[in-house]
């Protein structure tokens, strides 16, 4: 008498389908979220009708309402402002920095900044604001 022999057969589980779906879950919640740009420092940043905002992040020179200098969010006095900024973008091939001021600083006091960023070597000096496009009657 001959017996048949039977066949093992193993399942195998596809995984493409549960990587495509964490992917897309991972997607959703970068798109989704919203980040905090420094929580510790309050600014109330001036207002534009006609430009828009930029949304450039890397070296971020922030001045407060009583004219204070942050430097990523590390306190900065006015008198190593040079220094600093020298030590910060001296392997940067992009000598850009992002003057983030309080709408009421004294404009003294950014001119100061702007001086300082020049005499570091600085070539372009960007200055973020809240876009409020104007409304039409």
């Amino acid at each position: 008498m001959k017996f048949r022999e039977k066949r093992i057969t193993k399942s195998i589980i596809n995984l493409t389908p549960m990587v495509d779906m964490l992917f897309l879950i991972l997607l959703f919640f970068l798109v989704t979220s919203s980040f905090i740009e420094q929580p510790n420092i309050k600014l109330e940043l001036p207002s534009t009708k006609y430009a828009s905002t930029s949304k450039l992040e890397e070296r971020v020179l922030t001045i407060s309402a009583d004219g204070k200098l942050f430097f990523q969010n590390e306190p900065v006095e006015r008198k190593a402002l040079i220094p600093v900024l020298k030590n910060a973008f001296l392997k940067q091939d992009d000598k850009t920095l992002i003057m983030r001021a309080d709408k009421n600083v004294p404009y003294g006091v950014i001119i100061d900044v702007m001086d300082a960023a020049k005499g570091a070597g600085l070539k372009k000096i960007v200055a973020p604001t809240i876009f409020e496009p104007e409304k039409k009657p």
